[in-house]
């Protein structure tokens, strides 16, 4: 029977915990706190947990294969290092008729190029989108009209990108061609209003979808095809972000959300899913 463990913290939880990432090459995963803010460190030879403050609201790194780390921040995409601490802006793709939007999730694919989504912070008006970093720095908006982009991942073979609009409770596709250029959106998954919204996601090593259920209380797993297989519910509803990690890929991490729900004792835990059966992907890093 699948069940699950809380990382221990010290009592810390975050206020929305989100951009889960494995590292390979620091044994370690990452994921942020976007409200607090902070970055977060799971070290996986110790089980000891680091966090850095974050002068702006961070929604997720991702490896450069270079060193060091890419951020999503409130301003748009960061070069991030960590020991010393230091932040360089990339670029901030937010117009400035929308000075209220930030990053919120992204990953990179086997090409090294980031796929990021942007939201409003106040959930009002769907003046979020869909860009591409590549390698060389330069910035491609890709989709527009979203009030939360959320959870993007990749097919197995690379050839689809899903991403979510979480107000709409919707997940599309896009076809993705080799040199970064999408195909027409199309609704892939409509959530059902009893499942919650569909969050953050990540692919499995045989092609299915992991997806958070914000106010769902689980995730699931969605065969290729986009048919519900089966669920893992968790003591927390905001349900945010999964990922898999460990040199096997075998180990799954799930956060999520302490924000508006203080009453739920586990709300802003990182959670570590036990027995799930799957293993996952490595993840994409930032050829720039």
């Amino acid at each position: 029977m699948t069940g699950y463990r809380i990382v221990e913290r010290s009592g810390q939880r975050d206020l929305l915990g989100e951009g889960l990432l494995w590292s390979a090459r620091d044994n370690a995963v990452y994921w942020t706190d976007i409200l607090a803010p902070a970055l977060n460190r799971l070290s996986l030879a110790d089980g000891s947990v680091r966090r850095w403050p974050i002068p702006e609201y961070i929604g997720w790194v991702i490896e450069r294969r270079a060193g060091g780390l890419i951020a999503g921040l409130k301003t748009g995409f960061w070069e991030l290092d960590l020991e010393p601490f230091a932040l360089r802006q990339i670029v901030n793709p937010h117009p400035p008729e929308h000075p209220d939007n930030r990053m919120n999730d992204a990953k990179a694919d086997n090409k090294g190029r980031i796929w990021a989504g942007s939201m409003p912070f106040g959930l009002d008006k769907p003046s979020g989108g869909l860009y591409r970093l590549d390698p060389d720095k330069s910035l491609h908006q890709m989709d527009d009209g979203y009030y939360v982009a959320n959870g993007p991942t990749l097919s197995l073979d690379q050839r689809w990108l899903y991403h979510t609009d979480t107000v709409r409770s919707l997940v599309y596709r896009f076809a993705l061609h080799d040199d970064g250029s999408l195909g027409p959106r199309e609704t892939f998954i409509h959530f059902e209003p009893q499942w919650g919204r569909p969050d953050g996601m990540t692919t499995d090593a045989d092609g299915h979808l992991w997806i958070a259920h914000w106010s769902g209380g689980r995730i699931s797993r969605f065969s290729p095809d986009g048919r519900l297989e089966h669920s893992i519910p968790l003591p927390a509803s905001q349900i945010t972000n999964v990922c898999f990690a460990g040199p096997a890929l075998d180990r799954m991490f799930v956060t999520c959300a302490a924000d508006g729900k203080e009453q739920e004792e586990a709300a802003g835990s990182l959670f570590e899913i036990l027995d799930h059966g799957a293993r996952g992907l490595a993840p994409g890093q930032f050829a720039g």
